[in-house]
């Protein structure tokens, strides 16, 4: 079905459109507007629906015009079908003029608003309506639980988005442990259970609602405890497109339990952190997900976050790769003092640190980078240190 808009002042006009609209059966009404609407506002309502129809009643052409130009800014490809109680040529001409592909008229008949839309519906078939989207997704998954996944995902957000222009959601899908809300000190009662609920329709005046407005930074966080909470992939894909239209970075931060959910994630970012510590049984978890996550196609977009490194690592990083089987994609520094400062007032860590500016470059190179990722290195294959894994089948680099 097609999603369309309604835009009309004179509401007898719309509530007509909207029964036959309903009746022929093509047509999901995405939103009723009584009035034409500023770009700001429009913008909120094309980000919140994707729409790829509007049906617009023509009791003022000048106003009209303007509703169209900025309908084509938003959407590119969005057809337009013109509505007015009486078909008067010279409002006819006018209406074509602008970039109306149809026109309908009162008493709506059902067989002629049918072809109107069928011919629209083939238009969109050729070129289709877009909306603009980001693919900066990012998912940080913790090798095992305490690495600091999460610190990392929630800092890296918060220096995302003070980079200019950069407007990011921060989303905790750990749902049994997630620890956003105290790390932030949150209050806001909604959370992810509720974004994935209202996913099917969600819309510009509910979601500010459900997410915690940090600046340029939007945090929505895992909720209460909740064992029997359950999470849909078509719940999933409806929140991800919304945010793809609402955000120019998106960050996950996940349970690492590779839930079913978390791989609707996963195949939608761009990257997948799979952090880490230099010490064993991290390591020897981190590796045991690489390959289970190569099982699944996603090897291409794992790379490796060392966390909590020191100045003389027992493991080297050379090590670290040798075990993994793909390089190190970036290491962070213990910084114990700042983490506690940070969770003491509620905030992110202070960026003048060592660990703040491992992370302020980190985050630079996310949103500076554009294009297909550079190709992994492959890491020569010294035997000796993997004796640490025996057993194992999995080689001493990525296939």
């Amino acid at each position: 079905m097609l999603r369309s808009l309604v835009i009309s002042p004179d509401q007898e006009l719309a509530q007509a459109a909207s029964r036959v609209l309903q009746e022929i059966g093509t047509i999901n009404i995405v939103r009723y507007l009584e009035q034409y609407t500023a770009a700001d506002e429009m913008g909120r309502v094309v980000r919140a629906t994707a729409p790829q129809v509007a049906f617009i009643s023509c009791e003022s052409m000048d106003l009209v015009v303007e509703e169209i130009r900025i309908l084509e800014s938003l959407a590119p490809g969005i057809q337009f079908i013109g509505m007015a109680r009486e078909c008067d040529p010279q409002l006819l001409l006018d209406a074509m003029r602008v970039g109306m592909r149809e026109f309908i008229t009162m008493p709506f008949n059902p067989q002629q608003v049918y072809e109107a839309v069928s011919r629209v519906k083939e238009l969109l078939e050729k070129r289709p309506a877009t909306v603009e989207t980001t693919n900066d997704i990012y998912c940080f998954l913790p090798a095992k639980a305490g690495v600091g996944a999460s610190t990392l995902a929630l800092n890296v957000s918060v220096a995302m988005s003070k980079l200019a222009g950069q407007n990011v959601i921060l989303s905790d899908f750990d749902l049994n442990s997630g620890m956003m809300r105290f790390m932030l000190k949150l209050t806001n009662e909604f959370s992810v259970a509720d974004a994935c609920e209202h996913s099917m329709n969600m819309d510009e005046s509910l979601w500010p609602q459900l997410v915690t407005r940090m600046g340029t930074l939007d945090v929505l966080h895992a909720g209460k405890l909740n064992p029997n909470l359950r999470v849909e992939g078509t719940q999933i894909r409806h929140l991800i497109d919304f945010l793809r239209r609402n955000y120019r970075g998106m960050v996950f931060d996940l349970s690492g339990n590779l839930e079913r959910y978390s791989f609707e994630i996963m195949h939608e970012c761009k990257k997948i952190f799979l952090v880490c510590t230099p010490e064993i049984p991290s390591l020897h978890l981190a590796r045991e997900k690489f390959v289970f996550l190569r099982g699944l196609d996603l090897q291409d977009k794992v790379s490796v976050l060392v966390n909590r490194c020191q100045k003389r690592q027992v493991i080297t990083n050379e090590q670290i790769e040798q075990i993994l089987g793909l390089p190190v994609h970036q290491v962070f520094p213990n910084d114990y003092n700042t983490v506690h400062k940070a969770l003491t007032v509620g905030k992110w860590v202070d960026f003048n640190s060592d660990l703040g500016k491992s992370i302020n470059s980190f985050a630079k190179t996310l949103v500076e980078v554009r294009g297909p990722a550079t190709a992994q290195h492959e890491v020569p294959a010294k035997r000796k240190f993997l004796d640490f894994f025996s057993g194992s089948n999995f080689g001493a680099k990525a296939s």
